[in-house]
């Protein structure tokens, strides 16, 4: 029976250790099913979703602890099950893009979770604009709509939202290939 593992990892140098996970990975046995990785600071940051029976699981967490261990890296697993989507949710995109502020991501997230809105994931990036070399700032979201909203009323009031908080945005409907 297939197992679950999600394992998060920071430390190290982007090119090796990402190949010494996905080797440690494939030598216990596990298949690698979904993964986030990115530098953050001078730190690599991890987060894998890893399938195996329960012996690849076990051996799994015991490789990477002595891998973590001997190679300066903090490590962290947890085991799940896998999610459950329904038919009632709504796949949305949302990007948002504006001067970097403190709270940004407090505000987005407090605004969806006060309209019961699920956060599926969420990836943000600070960077110097071009031009004028202010600081910037910007979110991409992946939100889950219950059924039950009323969307065009939540765009409106998103983008109203947005208005308040002198940033610019769009969300859109997830497109599926």
């Amino acid at each position: 029976m297939e197992q679950l593992l999600v394992i998060s990892a920071v430390g190290g140098q982007s090119t090796a250790v990402v190949n010494e996970l996905a080797r440690v990975i494939l030598d216990c046995g596990g298949n690698i099913k979904e993964s986030r990785m990115a530098a953050m600071g001078a730190e690599f940051g991890i987060l894998l979703l890893v399938s195996g029976n329960w012996h690849t699981i076990s051996r799994l967490e015991r490789e990477l602890n002595k891998y973590g261990e001997g190679n300066g890296m903090t490590m962290q697993f947890k085991r799940t099950e896998p999610r459950r989507m329904g038919k009632e949710l709504l796949p949305y995109a949302v990007d948002v893009v504006g001067l970097d502020q403190p709270g940004m991501v407090h505000s987005l997230s407090g605004f969806f979770a006060q309209r019961k809105v699920e956060i599926g994931e969420v990836s943000t990036r600070s960077y110097t604009a071009a031009n004028t070399g202010a600081p910037m700032f910007s979110v991409q979201m992946f939100i889950n709509i219950p059924s039950t909203v009323h969307i065009a009323a939540l765009r409106e009031e998103f983008m109203d939202f947005c208005d308040q908080l002198n940033v610019d945005a769009i969300m859109e409907p997830v497109k599926h290939s």
